[in-house]
């Protein structure tokens, strides 16, 4: 997993511009602004992306040369070869296991053109486009003990540190576009720093602080500085090894008894731009894609709405990306059901669903409020929308919603009674325990990763893996 990840996207697939109609929001004390309907605000990281219009052009255009991208993945490595017994018992160890490795390469398949391109475009080797074979298995759901998430396995600090957003509604450490131009950015700030790509993949893995150390150790010592020869954890050890085994499965795989997946040489997907919010269902419904393979494509999504003032895009296979422009412009009902909630101060999720008049169970559960806890001032919470707005949910609210969790305060101990003694009155007894006002709360804060699609009951499947 990295310790660090970057800012950009490049989309070299191709892109469609749809513009998104209808929806609304809700009024009550709770409420921020929301954005009006019709406003588009453009996210300076993807302007590099290309744009394609299906009304007027056709996405045969986007066809690479060659029609196989095992062979172009192939005349991309340029890592030399690691000579270690480590490498081999890697190799022999996905060799034994066809089954795995076939699972790994058929869903990587989503995303395996796209990564590669962008490898190619900015010269590295082809090799570190299989990496998110060694850490994930190319599940962007998957989810370490550690948090780190996603196909490229950004830990949280990490991701913030790329630019990597996370928050109430969506988690970008899963985005496979915003990650991808995020771990190789940061690989090749590690190459620049080290030059190396072994000692690159080790900071990736290790962090660059440690890896740093552990060269400055063997230089005291008056010994090599190489990948081999410093002192490492033992995942990290095999972290290169790992890469390099999935090299030697891709180069020669017959040899190994494995089978890859056919892969045509041209992008899997397109994507299009969300101008209105629309509910997560509603877009794999007109896109006619079942709702495990939208998300498959589309996982950075922590609730079932995806909001327009994020600017966010939905990947779909070319053919449901025409599929889904038809059904779109048929499509007359609203786009979205949901909206979003600012909680001014701390209250239990009864009497936040009471005042805004919605099902308490339902708030409970598609922002996974544990019982026993109190929602606290300054949250976002998502509810049904009514019918008394027509605006999207603002800017603010999606690029900055958190939900903050905390314990109800004690309830007070109940006084003692006065007893009277010969003497008159006694005084009450004084108490070392803390009063109501002074007993100490304790807060939790639920993160994007806490609130995945399979939590929400608007999604039907989606379950995290543990790597």
């Amino acid at each position: 997993m990295p310790s660090f990840s970057s800012n950009c996207l490049a989309l070299l697939g191709a892109s469609v511009l749809a513009l998104l109609s209808l929806g609304g929001c809700a009024t009550g004390p709770y409420w921020t602004s929301d954005t009006p309907t019709g406003v588009s605000t453009q996210d300076q990281r993807v302007t590099k992306a290309a744009r394609i219009n299906l009304d007027d052009q056709s996405v045969s255009s986007l066809q690479a040369p060659s029609n196989n991208l095992w062979i172009h993945i192939r005349n991309g490595f340029q890592m030399p070869e690691f000579d270690s017994p480590l490498v081999i018992k890697q190799t022999i160890w996905l060799s034994s296991r066809p089954d795995y490795v076939q699972r790994s390469m058929a869903r990587s398949s989503r995303y395996l053109f796209y990564i590669v391109q962008e490898v190619n475009q900015r010269g590295m080797p082809s090799e570190l486009a299989l990496l998110p074979f060694v850490e994930s298995a190319f599940n962007p759901q998957a989810k370490s003990i550690a948090k780190a998430s996603g196909i490229w396995q950004f830990m949280p600090k990490t991701g913030k540190d790329f630019k990597l957003t996370q928050n109430v509604f969506r988690d970008e450490r899963r985005d496979v576009l915003q990650s991808t131009d995020a771990a190789l950015d940061y690989l090749q700030r590690l190459y620049k720093q080290f030059g190396d790509w072994q000692l690159a993949l080790a900071a990736y893995n290790w962090g660059e602080g440690n890896v740093q150390r552990a060269i400055r150790k063997n230089q005291a010592a008056g010994l090599p500085t190489t990948y081999s020869d410093l002192t490492m954890p033992n995942e990290t050890r095999n972290y290169v090894p790992k890469l390099m085994a999935y090299r030697n499965i891709v180069m020669k795989p017959e040899a190994y008894g494995i089978v890859l997946p056919q892969l045509e040489n041209h992008p899997y997907f397109v994507a299009i731009d969300v101008t209105r919010d629309i509910d997560v269902n509603l877009a794999a419904k007109l896109a006619e894609l079942p709702l495990d393979e939208f998300l498959n494509l589309n996982p950075s999504f922590n609730k079932p709405v995806i909001l327009s003032a994020a600017n966010q895009q939905i990947l779909l296979p070319f053919i449901h990306a025409e599929t889904f422009q038809a059904n779109l412009k048929q499509y007359q009902k609203p786009l979205a059901s949901w909206t979003a909630v600012l909680i001014p101060k701390s209250v239990s999720p009864e009497q936040a669903a009471k005042d805004l008049g919605v099902d308490v169970a339902q708030l409970r559960e598609v922002n996974g409020i544990p019982r026993g806890m109190r929602i606290k001032g300054g949250s976002t919470v998502l509810i049904p929308k009514s019918a008394s707005k027509t605006g999207d949910i603002s800017v603010n609210l999606a690029e900055n919603a958190s939900l903050n969790l905390e314990k109800p305060p004690s309830p007070a101990s109940p006084k003692k009674a006065v007893k009277p003694t010969k003497a008159g009155v006694r005084a009450a007894p004084t108490t070392q325990g803390k009063s109501a006002a002074t007993a100490s709360t304790k807060s939790v804060k639920t993160t994007a990763n806490q609130a995945t699609p399979s939590s929400n009951p608007a999604f039907s499947s989606g379950k995290i893996a543990v790597k």
